[in-house]
């Protein structure tokens, strides 16, 4: 994984943040589940893993995870194991060999309540994997309300540098320049490798060691993809959350306000947006009977057929969201000289249930440029600076 870094850049490139008298240690818990075969019992382990992550620590994982997976049942998309994290910090590269590993063994990453996961521990964290099965890995990291997840920037410990160079000021300016740039690139490479937006990570790298970024914000637990567990704010109004949902997933730099959510019944919401998809077909001159029996069902008013339309064109593959409950039409928005809408449609019941897609005028219908966390969809209910786990 790391064979284009050499081994003496891996020996001193660390985080530090205090010093942690506990070793590394990883302690197991498995428990069986009856399975549908009596006699092959599901099993469920935890890995407790604790203290300050040093050279050689991620061979003593690999060791457990190989073990584990030998003997373990899986059942698809479901992890072979959960890590529980608790670490101040440690060698960085370390860091980042626990989380591929995480992400090979798909191992599932948790910080419990209390906990502290910090600098490389929290790079370790982002490596949590629920299933790595194409198309697309499925991560699962959470973090229980009340423990703490930190991110910053690395240190290089100048007395290596020093004792290498022999003092050479020069050689010592040089030597340190190429280290950090080697840490700089595995960085990027990682976030990139795992899913993380890479900009979260030039982020770190332009602050100074001593400022760190907390796992407390929505914003933030949206940028690390993880998932709150525990007791969340309460949601606010319907058409505040319609327009959390609109400004995550268009993704504008410029967001819409509760004003700018107009409510709409399912019945206009599924008129407006054939008239939408009658436009389309207009301006790109498509002939045919499909474009007859659209303005035929637009001219008509029987809710029958509309229903009926708009679940024939969904099955074909036109972006058109699924009317799950109360359904809003969300204005305000531009993309450079274009100017578009979002229209939201939410269950009153289940926060994790809606759908949405972007009418951008003189293009159409365009599915989100942002979707929801596939393990908490409902974090785009909330606004990006509304505070989920608070800081202790």
């Amino acid at each position: 994984m790391f064979r284009w870094l050499s081994a003496f850049v891996i020996s001193f490139l660390c985080w530090s943040l205090m010093p942690e008298a506990r070793a590394f240690s990883i302690t197991l818990d498995s428990k069986s589940i009856p399975g549908l075969n009596p006699k092959a019992p599901l099993v469920a382990h935890t890995l407790r893993i604790t203290g300050r992550l040093e050279q050689g620590d991620s061979d003593k994982l690999r060791l457990m995870l190989a073990g584990l997976k030998s003997k373990t049942t899986r059942i698809a998309n479901q992890p072979l194991a959960t890590a529980e994290l608790s670490s101040s910090g440690g060698d960085l590269l370390e860091g980042l060999k626990v989380g591929y590993l995480f992400r090979e063994f798909e191992v599932a990453t948790i910080v419990r309540k209390g906990d502290i996961c910090l600098s490389a521990c929290a790079m370790a964290f982002l490596g949590g994997t629920a299933s790595r099965q194409s198309p697309t890995a499925l991560p699962s990291r959470v973090i229980e309300i009340g423990g703490q997840v930190g991110f910053h920037n690395f240190t290089l410990d100048a007395t290596v540098v020093q004792s290498e160079t022999k003092g050479d000021t020069t050689a010592g300016i040089a030597r340190g320049f190429g280290l950090g740039r080697a840490g700089a690139s595995a960085l990027i490479r990682y976030a990139a490798d795992l899913g993380v937006d890479p900009g979260f990570i030039a982020q770190l790298l332009a602050r100074p060691p001593d400022n760190w970024l907390y796992v407390d914000t929505n914003e933030m637990f949206l940028t690390v993809g993880a998932c709150p567990s525990g007791p969340e704010p309460p949601l606010g109004r319907l058409e505040q959350q319609a327009v959390n949902v609109c400004n995550h997933a268009s993704g504008a730099g410029r967001v819409a306000e509760a004003s700018q959510a107009q409510p709409m019944s399912a019945r206009e919401a599924k008129r407006y947006l054939l008239e939408q998809v009658q436009r389309n077909i207009a301006s790109a001159n498509v002939k045919g009977p499909l474009v007859g029996q659209l303005a035929g069902v637009l001219a008509s008013r029987d809710d029958r057929l509309i229903d009926s339309v708009y679940s024939d064109l969904r099955a074909a593959g036109i972006s058109l969201p699924d009317q799950v409950g109360r359904s809003f039409i969300v204005s305000g928005y531009t993309f450079g000289e274009l100017q578009a809408e979002c229209h939201v449609t939410l269950s009153t019941s289940q926060p994790e249930k809606f759908d949405f897609v972007l009418v951008v005028r003189g293009v159409g219908i365009s599915r989100p440029f942002t979707f929801p966390p596939p393990m908490c969809p409902a974090l785009f209910r909330y606004d990006s600076l509304e505070v989920l786990n608070p800081k202790r």
